[in-house]
């Protein structure tokens, strides 16, 4: 990220960290409109239920975004005892990356309609902050889906098994996750190719999205 303003790309670099702060807030921003939903008022009371983005960014996540391209924002608090079904944490957890889905969706049928139909109205701009989010929304959809460490997919995983092997799989997690997670972060950062499959899959997504 930080790169682009080296090379005089600075409204790219805007358009850029723009689209994963809207991103990342419309994600934190699901999982407090589900808690609710189900009953749990925590995140609501903490003033998250908003799609304002300084209730949900976290200050070193928003650096780490500019400086490399990869950060958080804060996790949205939700109280699992206060939800309703037994699978209120696994719902909750499932609406930030569906939230992504969604804006992707949207972003994806926008920009196929615009270059359906000749072009923006409003200029290239529309199209470089649409194409940004359609990819940035379906790279976090699946990226927050894997289940490790406190990413959402490790609330998702734990239904999906038997109980015995969801119960082993959570005592490995809460050893383990976190470092195994870091690890993969601090490859990342060093230029292993550790989400290469995710960018992959992401690619091969996106036409599917795409209903007009």
């Amino acid at each position: 990220m930080i790169s682009l303003l080296f090379q005089g790309q600075i409204v790219l670099f805007l358009v850029i960290l723009f689209a994963i702060v809207l991103s990342l807030s419309f994600h934190e921003f699901g999982h407090a409109a589900m808690a609710r939903l189900l009953g749990d008022d925590t995140a609501e009371r903490m003033g998250r239920l908003t799609l304002n983005p300084v209730a949900h960014i976290d200050p070193m996540g928003l650096l780490l975004v500019a400086t490399v391209g990869f950060g958080y924002a804060r996790p949205v608090p939700f109280t699992a005892s206060k939800l309703k079904p037994a699978w209120g944490s696994a719902a909750v957890a499932f609406a930030g990356p569906a939230m992504n889905l969604l804006i992707a969706l949207l972003a994806a049928n926008l920009l196929a309609w615009g270059v359906r139909s000749g072009g923006f109205a409003v200029g290239e701009g529309a199209y470089t902050m649409l194409f940004y989010l359609a990819h940035i929304n379906i790279l976090l959809m699946l990226f927050n889906l894997i289940p490790l460490g406190p990413l959402d997919g490790h609330y998702i995983l734990p239904w999906l098994l038997p109980r015995d092997l969801g119960r082993r799989y959570q005592n490995l997690n809460a050893r383990y996750g976190v470092q195994l997670f870091l690890v993969l972060i601090l490859l990342s950062v060093a230029g292993v190719p550790i989400f290469h499959y995710l960018l992959a899959l992401s690619d091969k997504i996106l036409p599917w999205l795409i209903l007009v």
